[in-house]
């Protein structure tokens, strides 16, 4: 008779649906991988090559490239500590509908429609979510772009806490003597954290004449004179400094200088010590460097999924970390709002949608949160009051101003709506 204690196999049975319901919920809460996405054809599918060294790549070589920019850049390693951090997984993937334009989706209609590489959402220190898309997965380090401005922001906070650097009203020049008497050299750093410098600097992706494309030439090029060489070109005052935003990548570059003097050692090695073995990453980082072994500062940090998840949650827990504070509290409330005086940094101000901290991104309202944005779609976006952070990796077509970003922020305001109390 089923169901009777004294037949001899229901002890067996019972096991095997304990470990059946136990193989389920790991597999429920396990990452999805998958080896296409939309247009993964164009996009290179299968091989999905890795382009040429250059600035921009043909959509057949981005999903490649992105993944593997140590094949095209030499770079220095940031290495993981003997020790990874745990973080927790919900029990299920989270099921989330989100509008857009006046039609409900869910997460794997955004990724059906959207060519994200990766996507990832936790709260606390728990993974909501974790997908990859295109043959990635989590072992791939996938390329920051200009996410890593905010990461060299966070490391300049850190510069003055230890005593390197003494405030961010001095200015740059204190730090780098080769920038005295050029007009970088003569901006304070605050000014430099806002990309508010007033010096004339062009920044357009699609235009191999602007001047980020000139600094990039000048920085990676064959016969290089170095970064600070390469920053003095700029050296036309339009504007006085701390009254007009203008987003210039050169601005982070100065800064990096400003810290790899004051600290006496490699970006990458204060990433490593102060940020990367602290926070306990579970795979080695890098960071791309110059022709002249320096790492751009603006530009190209490369590591798992995982990990930028853990660097938001850093950040979403204002720089404290499994007991310890490794970024100053302060520093990231003051680099995530916009200060009484700075009204030309506001939301709707520096630009239509974000407003500028301190080489973040600052959502309009009333609520804290803020973003750390790359070309091309990479996105980190995260919510402090619900230690809530999404983190997004991508190829998208467009370098920037990609109405594919709107989207990505609904399905944002979704989660925020749903898990943000």
């Amino acid at each position: 008779m089923i169901g009777r204690m004294t037949n001899p196999s229901w002890p067996a049975f019972l096991a095997a649906i304990v470990l059946c319901s136990a193989a389920m919920r790991a597999l429920a809460a396990a990452p999805v991988f998958s080896d296409t996405g939309p247009d993964a054809a164009a996009y290179g599918a299968p091989d999905f090559p890795v382009g040429q060294r250059g600035a921009q790549q043909p959509q057949a070589n981005l999903v490649g490239t992105y993944s593997h920019y140590d094949r095209l850049y030499k770079y220095h390693r940031v290495a993981k500590p003997k020790t990874r951090s745990k973080l927790a997984r919900a029990p299920t993937e989270i099921a989330l509908p989100y509008d857009h334009r006046g039609t409900s989706y869910s997460i794997d209609d955004y990724l059906e429609r959207n060519p994200a590489t990766g996507l990832f959402i936790a709260r606390g220190h728990e993974i909501l979510f974790e997908r990859y898309r295109y043959a990635r997965t989590d072992r791939d380090r996938l390329v920051s772009h200009s996410m890593a401005k905010t990461v060299t922001a966070m490391l300049l906070g850190i510069a003055i806490a230890e005593g390197a650097i003494h405030s961010i009203d001095e200015p740059a020049e204190k730090y780098v003597p080769e920038l005295a008497g050029t007009e970088y050299g003569e901006t304070s750093l605050r000014a430099l954290l806002h990309m508010s410098s007033g010096v004339a600097f062009r920044e357009n992706y699609e235009d191999r004449d602007a001047d980020n494309a000139r600094l990039g030439r000048a920085l990676f090029g064959e016969g290089s004179s170095g970064p600070a060489r390469a920053v003095a070109m700029f050296d036309t005052r339009e504007a006085p400094p701390g009254t007009r935003f203008n987003y210039a990548g050169v601005e982070t570059e100065v800064l990096g200088l400003v810290i790899a003097n004051a600290v006496h050692m490699p970006l990458a090695h204060y990433l490593e010590t102060r940020i990367w073995q602290p926070k306990g990453a579970e795979a080695d980082a890098i960071w791309s460097i110059d022709a002249t072994d320096h790492e751009a500062a603006y530009c190209c940090i490369s590591a798992t999924l995982r990990d930028w998840g853990r660097i938001a949650l850093l950040l979403a827990h204002d720089g404290r970390w499994n007991g310890r504070q490794i970024i100053p509290r302060q520093w990231l409330l003051d680099a995530t709002r916009v200060a009484p005086g700075d009204d030309y940094l506001a939301p709707g101000r520096a630009t239509r949608f974000y407003g500028y901290g301190y080489q973040v991104w600052i959502f309009p309202g009333e609520r804290r949160q803020f973003a750390l944005l790359g070309i091309h779609g990479q996105a980190i976006f995260v919510d402090p009051k619900a230690k809530l952070v999404l983190v997004h990796t991508a190829v998208r077509l467009k370098p920037s101003n990609d109405p594919q970003a709107a989207e990505l922020r609904a399905l944002w305001r979704a989660l925020v709506t749903r898990y943000g109390s």
